[in-house]
């Protein structure tokens, strides 16, 4: 049954599949859920037997000792990401369904300037929004281009592993947290050993593992991270909101000169076709190093806005290119400007 399923979400190009309680299985498309009448309701039973039969005993172990689990299968050629956890005394599942192939950048119709983060080395770029803002599915495109047309050591931490690399001009070497590493922390602290030029950080998630991150760059790598972070402006006076007070000058020094730039993103529904992503991008400049340095971010929204021909692009702009172009409906746009305003 959980392959039928699996088949089913495949040809029906989901984003997701959940599985609940007492429910029908449910897949997740354009924002919208769908229950499947050709399945019984799951019971308690089958789905404590679709979690045996897709996990390991080390697995399963770390489930009923964590009670949450994330991991990744594979199926007719396409992964899987999972996650397992517990509602009430019930089992539930989410699969995310990625793409068997790293989609190119051009075809993601993403500002072309965000492209020109991969030239660089010695900087940070923070990605940067909520779960299923294509956030991977960006740094995974901009990777496979270094991948391809640069030779490079490129070197991931993920949790789970999503997309897979193959090697072209690149080296790619991926590691998964409690697969190939105990931990981002005790994984970046060797990976710097390991003759890097390009690191992907799958998440930032704590203190350490951002220090670290900022020393990586400042000895010559390029650096990709994700924040779950609104606006770009809110980024940067978050991670240094996260440091404690004695840190935080020092902090606010390497930031601003290690930071190349934020692409905050979003989803949103296309006219004709369906997602988009709309997006801010913050390139690091003279005027914005400074604002870091001084403890003014609440000023970068206005560097933003006056730095066009830097190539920086606020998300309310952006808004109206994708009206102007017809690629999102005037009830999209409306509802979007309204969400910045608040």
């Amino acid at each position: 049954m959980i392959k039928e399923i699996l088949k089913e979400a495949i040809n029906r190009e989901v984003s997701d599949i959940i599985l609940s309680a007492n429910k029908k299985v449910a897949f997740k498309k354009n924002w919208e859920i769908i229950y499947l009448d050709n399945y019984n309701i799951l019971t308690k039973e089958i789905l404590n037997n679709f979690l045996m039969q897709i996990t390991s005993k080390s697995q399963q172990d770390k489930f009923f000792r964590n009670l949450e689990l994330d991991f990744w299968i594979s199926f007719s050629g396409f992964r899987f990401r999972v996650n397992v956890f517990w509602v009430k005394d019930w089992i539930w599942m989410v699969f995310r369904l990625i793409p068997n192939k790293i989609p190119k950048f051009e075809d993601l119709l993403l500002p072309e300037q965000i492209k020109g983060f991969i030239n660089k080395a010695n900087w940070i770029v923070l990605v940067t929004w909520s779960v299923g803002s294509w956030k991977t599915t960006t740094l995974a495109s901009l990777l496979n281009d270094i991948n391809l047309n640069q030779s490079k050591h490129i070197i991931t931490i993920e949790d789970p592993i999503e997309f897979v690399y193959e090697n072209w001009k690149s080296l790619v070497e991926q590691r998964e947290v409690w697969v190939n590493t105990l931990s981002f922390e005790n994984w970046l602290k060797y990976a710097l050993r390991q003759a890097p030029d390009v690191i992907l950080i799958w998440e930032m998630r704590d203190l350490e593992t951002f220090r670290l991150a900022l020393r990586a760059a400042e000895t010559g790598n390029l650096v990709f991270t994700t924040l779950h972070t609104a606006w770009a402006a809110r980024t940067i006076a978050r991670i240094i909101d996260m440091f404690p007070a004695w840190e935080k000058e020092q902090i606010r020094s390497q930031l601003s000169d290690s930071l190349l730039g934020v692409v905050w993103q979003k989803l949103l529904k296309k006219e004709w076709w369906w997602r988009i992503a709309a997006t801010e991008i913050l390139f690091n400049n003279t005027a914005i190093s400074n604002l870091i340095r001084k403890w003014e971010t609440h000023k970068i929204n206005s560097v933003i806005e006056t730095s066009k021909q830097e190539w920086m692009i606020s998300m309310k702009d952006y808004l109206n290119i994708l009206f102007n172009k017809g690629l999102i409906s005037e009830e999209t746009f409306n509802k979007e400007n309204s969400l910045l305003k608040k």
